[in-house]
């Protein structure tokens, strides 16, 4: 009788500590969700600062200028991963945000007065630190997913995900290809 009850015991404890590492492996996803939001603010925030200092100076290449605040918008309207919507939309949209920012320092290049320009110094430096804190946040982010899903797909603890619907989430990854894609290059 006391061994059954020690097993029971046992089980209610362990069943217990099980949901409360799924809760908070949950917790942690979405805290590092919102680390991602954060940055990704940040850096929607310093674009346009960017692109009207580069402007001043360049003012006929409008096309990237287009480029960039288009890529922007279609970032902060991307899916918002870890709630709605999808991770990948959302890093193809990061992903093309990038490429963009990419073409706009390529254009400060060819502009010797720019490039010595503090404030354009600062917010290149401001949004270098900035892409900076998106990659840790994204490598943090994925770490507590990977976490998740390996408790998720672990058994014994599989039953309890599956009992209050603890599910798999996904990674924050580069859209297929991206990494194998060329520097943007601007012709003047």
């Amino acid at each position: 009788m006391y061994i059954i009850l020690a097993i029971v015991v046992i089980l209610v404890f362990w069943f217990i500590f099980t949901y409360n590492l799924f809760v908070r492996l949950v917790n942690r996803v979405k805290e590092a969700w919102s680390d991602i939001e954060v940055q990704l603010k940040r850096r929607y925030d310093l674009i346009p600062n960017l692109v009207s200092t580069v402007k001043g100076y360049a003012t006929h290449e409008s096309s990237a200028f287009e480029n960039v605040t288009k890529a922007r918008a279609d970032a902060m309207g991307a899916g918002s991963g870890a709630g709605g919507g999808s991770l990948a939309e959302k890093g193809k949209a990061e992903n093309m945000l990038s490429g963009a920012l990419k073409s706009i320092f390529a254009i400060a290049e060819a502009y010797p007065d720019l490039k010595a320009n503090t404030n354009f110094l600062e917010l290149q430096r401001e949004l270098s630190d900035t892409e900076n804190k998106i990659q840790a946040s994204r490598r943090f982010y994925n770490t507590n997913v990977r976490d998740l899903n390996i408790s998720v797909e672990s058994f014994p603890s599989k039953i309890v995900a599956g009992i209050f619907k603890f599910s798999k989430m996904e990674f924050f990854d580069l859209p297929d290809g991206a990494e194998a894609q060329e520097p943007v290059v601007v012709k003047f």
